[in-house]
């Protein structure tokens, strides 16, 4: 099973599980995490979901090998834009807890979190710009809403990778643990059960409105998509499995 499902009392637990690839986010799991939280929306004994991932990582990016022959024109009816869809239309408190790394596509389902609780061991970053590509589920936008401008360009233009006190420091994560992220994850979880269900899900609806009408998210989806058929997408990845230096030339 690649998602997990921990009923626990008043809330839920979605662990990630696919350790042999550090959980990145391949199509199947997407969908499962969006089938489960659709389901989870209409279940009177779920007032909360924590995200987890398995054996000390919360999602080391989306699965390269997905990407790498994807085209522009594929990109276009990409099941996974409904599933990101339906991960952010959940409707009740979504608790991200991260430990080890979160990055790309990773991050991105973090991002999404209501609430991100930070392990000691998180590594949180966005470097598809080192592949020939850009944040493709609204990861830039709303790392711009959280951090900043200057932040959010530095760490989507140079790739870097944080750690979890800079991320709480910057306004990226509501809490950090200082061991494992999960206990702190859980204990907010339980505190929020006890909360009035539909205020819950009234407030989650303003928040995340307020927040994000005014991003920018299909700008940076068609960005993402028209990157798919280049040159330097092709090389970023090749790149990578090479565990060489890429050779970027603009086209």
């Amino acid at each position: 099973m690649d998602l997990l499902i921990e009923q626990r009392s008043g809330w839920v637990r979605l662990t990630l599980n696919r350790p042999e690839a550090r959980n990145a986010l391949n199509t199947a799991l997407l969908a499962h995490i969006a089938q489960t939280l659709g389901s989870l929306a209409h279940n009177d004994s779920c007032r909360a979901v924590v995200l987890t991932g398995a054996e000390g990582n919360f999602a080391a990016g989306a699965d390269i090998a997905e990407i790498e022959h994807k085209t522009t024109a594929q990109a276009v009816t990409d099941p996974r834009k409904d599933h990101w869809a339906a991960i952010r239309a959940f409707p009740k408190p979504l608790i991200a807890a991260v430990e080890g790394y979160a990055l790309g596509g990773g991050f991105e389902l973090a991002l999404m979190a209501d609430l991100i609780v930070l392990g000691a061991t998180a590594q949180l970053g966005l470097p598809e710009t080192s592949l020939g590509l850009i944040p493709g589920a609204g990861g830039g936008q709303r790392l711009l809403s959280l951090a900043g401008r200057m932040r959010a360009t530095r760490l989507v233009l140079t790739g870097e990778i944080i750690d979890a006190a800079t991320a709480y420091e910057w306004g990226i994560a509501s809490h950090v643990a200082d061991g494992p992220a999960f206990p702190a994850a859980a204990a907010l979880a339980d505190r929020i059960a006890q909360r009035a269900p539909l205020a819950l899900a009234a407030a989650k609806r303003a928040l995340v409105e307020g927040a994000e009408s005014p991003l920018a998210f299909a700008t940076e989806r068609a960005g993402f998509e028209a990157l798919l058929d280049t040159a330097d997408k092709a090389e970023g990845l090749a790149a990578f499995r090479a565990k060489r230096r890429p050779g970027f030339i603009g086209r």
